[in-house]
């Protein structure tokens, strides 16, 4: 599928705290969810720096993550983000790769 399609068939995903009648959220405003999403790519970005890339917001409704040679991909959620990163990056990303938690104990 091609991006713009991916974007014009976006439903917020279920990760994504919105106000709902009768569910509980504590990012029941606009300014909440913004703040979350800001504290969750620099998440993202901690670990995928790893294999320098880069994760950004795209047209504020999807999300871009980029390689360092110009390859991007579009996507919708965060959920699609893992394996979009792998297909970039060419490797899988283990949370339990020893060389992974060594590096990331020395950025902080």
């Amino acid at each position: 599928m091609c991006s713009l399609c991916g974007i014009l068939g976006c439903d917020d995903h279920w990760t994504n705290a919105i106000a709902r009648p009768g569910v509980y959220s504590r990012n029941h405003d606009t300014q909440s969810r913004r703040a979350e999403e800001s504290r969750r790519i620099k998440a993202a970005n901690a670990v995928l720096s790893f294999r320098r890339l880069k994760l950004d917001v795209w047209q504020g409704r999807s999300y871009v993550v980029a390689s360092p040679t110009g390859g991007s991909s579009v996507f919708e959620a965060l959920s699609h983000l893992w394996p979009e990163a792998e297909a970039l990056a060419g490797r899988e990303f283990d949370p339990l790769d020893e060389n992974l938690m060594s590096w990331m104990e020395e950025q902080r």
